[in-house]
């Protein structure tokens, strides 16, 4: 019986080697290739981004603030509202986040903005309950997490000694609740002439969650990811030929602690000859799998450039105990990034994009994106909503 079945293993094997052989002589007598891919493309998901619709937010006050210098937003699904955070210090109104209401209109094919109402604002609030001092908070990102808080970032100020952070604040009351805590890497250690820490205005730009957000209450642990505008003082490289290292980082929230897991090397573009601004603006996770969109934004003498780039994490080395990314870094493994849209090459022009989140479903069941746009509160300047279809 054992040499029968031998036998017949070995029949099986000849015919599988004809049939390749087989199979071989029909690919080269055809022309026919097996397509190559990248190893570095399968660490990418299938996406593409296409701009649908721009609508201008004119210059405007709302209930006695200046409505402008919007820097994230957020989408709340089950209330089907955005959260839209303006980085004012306080000059034209208390730090704040504004609720807006938008709808949607056009056709299957080419979905636009129909409405965009501003309903409220929502003063930021201090442990005590009280509005934050003017040029204390710098604030930047925002992210809905499964628990229906908003945790928002702060660049801090480095010249008036206030320190950056990143909070967890009441979505109803605008109250902090707790703050993450940050290692000394990232904090100034003199104002005149630091040694360390992140630098003035390119600090804690990009906030995200990766998970539902909106839920009644938190099921379980979820991940929060924080990166810097560009590279900390004691990372920074002179070199124009060399791209600036931003520092990505990696917590877990939980019911009573927050830790930080990992920390990556994140690669800028190279700054543009002329530039005198350059840095990453805004995260978006997109999956549970270490799959992120990436808002880069530089401005110069070659004017405003602004790229969305895809991110896959894995493979990217721990640098939580790396104290310089100024040198060489041939030996770290850094998060890879793919271009996704470059919007020189869109047919609507965009401003100053700094906020993007995942938006409602269009009406064709495909998913939207949304973006806003920073107008620095000058005067005769729009605040920009884009609306763009995501498919993954």
């Amino acid at each position: 019986m054992v040499e029968g079945m031998c036998r017949g293993w070995r029949m099986v094997g000849r015919r599988s080697l004809v049939l390749g052989l087989l199979l071989g002589l029909v690919l080269i007598a055809t022309g026919c290739a097996i397509p190559q891919i990248k190893a570095e493309d399968r660490l990418f998901i299938p996406l593409t981004v296409e701009l649908l619709d721009v609508y201008n937010l004119p210059p405007q006050d709302f209930e006695g603030t200046t409505v402008g210098g919007l820097s994230a937003l957020v989408y709340d699904r089950p209330r089907d509202l955005l959260y839209a955070l303006s980085d004012d210090r306080g000059r034209f109104g208390p730090v704040r986040f504004y609720t807006l209401a938008i709808g949607l209109g056009g056709s299957a094919s080419q979905p636009r903005f129909d409405t965009v109402t501003l309903q409220s604002f929502t003063p930021l609030l201090d442990a005590d309950g009280t509005p934050y001092p003017r040029g204390s908070v710098d604030a930047e990102g925002m992210a809905l997490s499964p628990r229906d808080t908003l945790f928002i970032s702060s660049e801090g100020d480095v010249r008036q000694n206030a320190p950056p952070f990143i909070g967890e604040f009441d979505r109803q009351t605008g109250q902090i609740i707790s703050t993450l805590r940050l290692p000394e890497r990232y904090l100034p250690d003199d104002p005149d002439r630091p040694t360390r820490g992140v630098q003035n205005n390119l600090s804690f730009e990009a906030l995200t969650v990766a998970g539902t957000a909106g839920g009644a209450g938190m099921i379980e642990p979820f991940r929060l990811f924080a990166a810097t505008e560009s590279a900390l003082v004691q990372d920074y490289n002179d070199d124009p030929s060399q791209p600036l290292n931003s520092r990505f980082l990696h917590y877990l929230i939980g019911d009573d602690q927050a830790t930080l897991i990992a920390e990556h090397r994140y690669p800028l573009e190279l700054e543009p000859s002329g530039a005198v601004i350059n840095g990453l603006t805004a995260l978006l996770a997109i999956d549970q799998g270490g799959h992120f969109l990436a808002l880069e934004r530089a401005f110069g003498l070659r004017g405003l450039q602004v790229k969305l780039f895809q991110l896959a994490t894995g493979g990217a080395t721990d640098t939580s105990t790396i104290p310089s990314l100024a040198g060489d870094v041939s030996g770290i493994a850094p998060i890879r990034k793919q271009l996704v849209l470059d919007f020189a090459n869109t047919p609507l022009a965009v401003d100053n994009l700094e906020g993007m989140t995942l938006g409602p479903r269009l009406s064709d069941g495909s998913q939207s994106l949304l973006m806003v746009s920073d107008n620095n509160f000058e005067g005769d300047r729009a605040t920009q909503l884009l609306l763009l279809r995501l498919q993954m």
